[in-house]
């Protein structure tokens, strides 16, 4: 009888689905801004700004400071100078509170990239709205993007396991950097 917590909780994880297929490559990004922060500082932003810069990596991840994210945070976190050197910005997204995400950009992401607050419009515009059984969670599927400077999606990856999420991308901005040339 004991096994019945562990067995529910198993089936919730493997029912977890995104409440409609996520975005195409080659769909324009949805326009969004938002409140962020990095290294603990809190700031606006928003897609065109940061496209400017080049092109963005958007990752969703359900919860800050739960061990499958803080991990995949410290990943992109090391990954850093890697992304900046193919021209790339990293911004991580949940529904987390800013007072949340101040702590998490900090501690996890190590104040080397900014986070900032998935609302409910940014999460159903990029089709990230995690349900298990399905029922909305109110919480972001695990889903990375990458978009290109011209604003449209180039990749995506979503898997609730973290492990390839900056992999695929950084492969994927390091094609973008190639095909640029």
């Amino acid at each position: 009888m004991t096994f019945r917590p562990m067995f529910a909780a198993a089936v919730a994880v493997s029912l977890a689905t995104p409440a409609a297929a996520n975005l195409r490559v080659g769909a324009n990004a949805p326009v969004f801004a938002t409140q962020g922060a990095k290294g603990g500082k809190p700031f606006a932003i928003n897609l065109r700004a940061a496209l400017s810069k080049g092109p963005l990596v958007l990752y969703f991840y359900p919860k800050a400071f739960t061990k499958g994210c803080t991990l995949e945070a410290k990943a992109f976190a090391d990954a850093t100078p890697d992304f900046a050197a193919a021209g790339a910005t990293v911004v991580g997204l949940s529904a987390d509170d800013l007072p949340t995400l101040q702590k998490f950009s900090t501690e996890a992401c190590r104040d080397q990239f900014a986070v900032a607050i998935a609302t409910p419009e940014i999460i159903k515009a990029y089709k990230v709205n995690l349900r298990i059984a399905g029922v909305s969670t109110g919480l972001t599927t695990r889903t990375s993007y990458v978009i290109g400077q011209d604003g449209k999606v180039r990749f995506v990856h979503s898997q609730m396991d973290y492990k390839d999420h900056v992999r695929l991308t950084l492969e994927a901005v390091q094609k973008l950097r190639a095909e640029k040339r």
